[in-house]
C-alpha cells in the first residue's frame, strides 16, 4: 500500500517524468498535490499498471487532486541540454503550472536540479511508494502516450501508437527504412 505523501506537509507535490529512454518525442513531467484521503486501491508506479487502469486513474487524479500540471521538454531541448536536464526542466515547468504553491517537492529518482524556492527530496522508486509521486507518474505517462498517438497519425511508419517512441524493433525498422523525423532525438543512437 502506498503512503499518503513523503512528508506531513499538506501541499507537497509529487513529481515524476515519462519518456526519458525514448528515441522520439518530448519528455513529459507531472506535478501532483493530493488531498490526504486520496487512496484509490490500484494507484502505483504507472509502469506497473495496465493502460486501461492508468486511464481510469488519470480521470480520478485530475478530478480529485488539489492541484496537478503536466509539462514537457522538446526533442530540441533534449538535444541542447541532455535528457536529464530536459527532464528537470519539464518538472520545473510542471511545478510552475500548478495553481497552488507547494511547500515541498517529492521527486522520483536520485537526482534533481533544485527548484529556486522550494525544498525537495529525491526518492529512488518513489513512484512505487508515495501516492503523490505515483499520481504524477500516471499523469506524465498517460499525457505523453496521448501525444505519441497523435504523432503516430502523422508519422505512421514508427509504431508510436504502440511503442510510444521507445526503441523497439518496429521503431528502429521505421527509422532505418524512412529515416528520422524532427521528433526524433538526434543525440540518441537511433539504430
Amino acid at each position: 500500500m502506498l503512503l499518503a505523501s513523503h512528508t506531513s506537509q499538506p501541499l507537497e507535490a509529487g513529481l515524476d517524468e515519462a519518456g526519458r529512454g525514448c528515441l522520439a518525442g518530448p519528455v513529459f513531467a507531472a506535478a501532483v498535490v493530493l488531498p490526504p484521503d486520496f487512496a484509490p486501491p490500484f494507484l502505483n508506479d504507472s509502469k506497473q499498471m495496465t493502460a486501461r487502469r492508468r486511464e481510469l486513474l488519470r480521470v480520478e487524479i485530475c478530478r480529485e487532486a488539489i492541484a496537478w500540471a503536466v509539462a514537457e521538454a522538446s526533442p530540441e531541448e533534449i538535444a541542447s541540454i541532455n535528457i536529464a536536464q530536459a527532464s528537470y526542466l519539464a518538472m520545473h515547468r510542471a511545478v510552475a503550472a500548478l495553481n497552488v504553491i507547494p511547500t515541498h517537492l517529492a521527486v522520483d529518482g536520485n537526482r534533481f536540479r533544485p527548484h529556486p524556492t522550494l525544498p525537495h527530496t529525491c526518492i529512488i522508486g518513489g513512484d512505487g511508494i508515495y501516492r503523490n509521486i505515483a499520481a504524477a507518474s500516471v499523469l506524465a505517462k498517460t499525457f505523453r502516450d496521448d501525444r505519441m498517438r497523435e504523432l503516430a497519425q502523422l508519422y505512421p511508419h514508427y509504431g508510436w501508437e504502440q511503442n510510444a517512441g521507445y526503441p523497439t524493433a518496429v521503431h528502429r525498422a521505421g527509422i532505418r527504412d524512412h529515416g528520422p523525423t524532427e521528433h526524433h532525438r538526434m543525440g540518441f543512437r537511433l539504430l
